[in-house]
């Protein structure tokens, strides 16, 4: 996978819940360095600058929150996603988990004008299966798998080419799911591997599970990464840490193993919150995460002084 056009596009999306700073987060991966160490992989980094939301007026919800604005989101991150697509490989740098809605409804577009199909890897703490009914808080960032899958509720978003196949989805790192999404989730064929999951088998055999199914159905494999995938302890600049997460480690091991794996074609780092990091260990960490994906080995990994 040397040599790939990498183009990277900031989505300073703070939309899809309460607690602002997400939108910080672009700049933060720029400061932290994640051209630099793409570029010296070999690979040709395009910086397309920030994208915007499309135009909207704000509206007044009983329960959710932002729902134009993220819906805005949601077209404007599509047609940018879709149009890198076209051109490389692309990496989109949020912004909360809400922008998800977008940049995977972008990937089905491009995989359906390629006759192939999409698969989707979650690497999070939380399913985001929720729907705007099921939602008890009325953040939007937990809704976009229950988005893209064709779940009720979502009439005011941009209409889908077809509703995501539950067997094309794998969600790894599984440790905080509210009940009604839970209740749905186990109707579904997703695979849902939780953090026991991981603790028993290791985190390589079910991602090699998945990997294979995408191989085998010559996929295209979009890759969503959420700051609290990772344990809080190494990763505190989220607004949603749940104890308990994947260590380092595992997180490189995932990364590592997409990149020998050749699949992947597209990767949101989403949820960063630079205003809750420590002296931006947080974004280095997924910077360094982000290099793994795209070549960097093991024993190139470079010490950091915090």
């Amino acid at each position: 996978m040397s040599g790939q056009n990498c183009i990277l596009l900031g989505a300073p999306l703070d939309s899809g819940k309460r607690r602002l700073g997400c939108l910080m987060g672009p700049d933060a991966y720029r400061t932290a360095g994640l051209a630099g160490a793409l570029t010296d992989l070999g690979h040709s980094v395009t910086d397309r600058g920030n994208v915007a939301p499309a135009p909207f007026t704000p509206g007044q919800h009983p329960k959710l929150h932002a729902l134009e604005e993220t819906i805005a989101w949601t077209h404007s991150l599509a047609e940018a996603t879709q149009a890198a697509l076209q051109d490389g490989t692309p990496i989109i740098m949020g912004g909360d988990h809400a922008l998800a809605s977008g940049t995977v409804l972008g990937a089905m577009r491009h995989a359906q004008a390629q006759e192939r199909p999409l698969f989707v890897l979650w690497l999070d703490a939380h399913s985001d299966f929720h729907t705007p009914e099921s939602t008890d808080s009325g953040n939007l960032h937990g809704t976009p798998l229950g988005y893209v899958t064709g779940r009720e509720g979502f009439d005011a978003f941009p209409d889908l080419p077809y509703p995501l196949p539950h067997d094309n989805i794998a969600i790894i790192g599984l440790r905080s799911v509210d009940a009604a999404e839970r209740a749905a989730l186990q109707e579904t064929t997703i695979q849902r591997v939780d953090m026991r999951e991981i603790d028993e088998t290791g985190i390589a055999t079910p991602l090699n599970t998945f990997l294979e199914k995408v191989a085998a159905a010559n996929g295209m494999l979009h890759v969503s990464l959420d700051v609290d995938f990772l344990d809080p302890s190494v990763a505190p600049a989220v607004g949603t840490t749940v104890p308990g997460g994947a260590t380092v480690r595992e997180g490189h091991l995932v990364m590592e193993m997409l990149h020998d794996s050749g699949l992947m074609t597209s990767l949101d780092l989403v949820e960063l919150n630079p205003f809750l990091d420590e002296r931006g260990r947080t974004a280095q960490l997924m910077v360094d995460l982000a290099a793994s994906a795209f070549g960097r080995r093991v024993f190139d990994r470079p010490t950091r002084a915090y």
